[in-house]
């Protein structure tokens, strides 16, 4: 009964209810980008604009309302802008040349991404039971693979395959970018992420809009079937973005992007009661899975992630040493004061 409750700590119960919200706001961000693919508009640079707009005045407001001194350089937030813009770019580009299900499926490479960036970079160690839990969620999205329900869907695009490579280096720039933010949220501060990745970010956006996207905005007649999937892709990545920080800080990025594995299968569960689709049961399977693998990754830790417990155990010496330096001069002021009543004892 200990060890149950020492599993299902707050901190755990938390991240994977935060994971699966940003799961369903991802998802929906894919239905967006596949409705406006199927209308005809391209500007993948556009529908990010409007999100990083949003940062930038809502947290940029609230950082001029603090007058705080930054945290971080604020020039390592442009790289930082630069990385996600383009992840986002690729991506959402992606949506013109393949489905849907082949963009969900092939985005799962920022895991092992995240994996070796936060070990080469953050340090941070993951036990076996961390890695096992990584396994049975990519075993669970592998699942959906063998399904007959997606032969069609996956064969659907354009261009398929230029559409898988698109996906694949939007999700090592992925990678890099979670990895960063959880880097930022740890040393810095999430307003001031946050309000810088919006600016820099909007300003990125801009500029690559007047190179690569100005015509095809021109062209584009904006009806209502046109302007509520545009304005529904930006509502939900600000939403996600502002959220993605707070399950960076309490569970990582690795505990992101598997969270974000089961966005296929929400897009599934989706199609289910709004389409009336019917699915392949192997779904609900997989579904499971990515659960099950989600809790044995997360449970059992308290309430901080391994780079927390890394960045704690690096402080430990210093407070030892520190131990350790009083101990040592009280010792010498308690040896010299015995030494100064045996001399006049003498």
């Amino acid at each position: 009964m200990e060890n149950c409750k020492g599993f299902w700590t707050k901190a755990t119960l938390y991240g994977l209810a935060l994971g699966q919200l940003l799961s369903l706001l991802i998802t929906s961000t894919g239905f967006s980008s596949s409705e406006l693919a199927k209308k005809g508009i391209n500007a993948p640079t556009s529908q990010s604009f409007v999100n990083y707009v949003l940062l930038a005045l809502i947290y940029g407001s609230i950082m001029l309302y603090r007058r705080q001194a930054l945290k971080s350089k604020w020039y390592y937030y442009i790289l930082l802008g630069i990385v996600d813009v383009e992840a986002n770019f690729l991506v959402v580009k992606a949506y013109q040349y393949t489905s849907i299900t082949s963009v969900m499926l092939l985005d799962c490479w920022t895991i092992p991404c995240v994996l070796f960036l936060t070990w080469f970079f953050l340090k941070t160690k993951y036990r076996v039971k961390k890695l096992i839990g990584v396994v049975i969620c990519i075993a669970g999205l592998v699942t959906v693979i063998f399904s007959d329900v997606h032969a069609a869907d996956r064969s659907s695009g354009a261009n398929p395959i230029k559409g898988d490579i698109l996906v694949l280096a939007g999700a090592t720039l992925y990678g890099v970018s979670n990895v960063s933010e959880e880097f930022f949220v740890k040393s810095a501060d999430r307003v001031e992420l946050m309000a810088f990745l919006g600016l820099f970010g909007g300003i990125i956006s801009a500029c690559q809009i007047a190179v690569l996207e100005r015509n095809e905005l021109a062209s584009i007649h904006w009806s209502v079937g046109a302007t509520l999937p545009f304005v529904g892709y930006s509502l939900a990545m600000f939403l996600f973005y502002s959220g993605v920080p707070i399950l960076l800080k309490i569970s990582g990025s690795t505990m992101l992007n598997l969270s974000l594995l089961t966005s296929d299968m929400w897009a599934v569960l989706i199609r289910i009661f709004a389409y009336h689709e019917k699915v392949d049961w192997l779904y609900f399977i997989a579904f499971g899975a990515v659960t099950v693998g989600l809790i044995v990754y997360s449970g059992g830790e308290g309430s901080r992630p391994e780079a927390a417990d890394m960045e704690a155990g690096l402080r430990l010496p210093d407070h030892k040493d520190k131990t350790e330096s009083s101990i040592s001069k009280q010792e010498d002021a308690s040896s010299s004061n015995m030494d100064e009543q045996i001399s006049k004892a003498k």
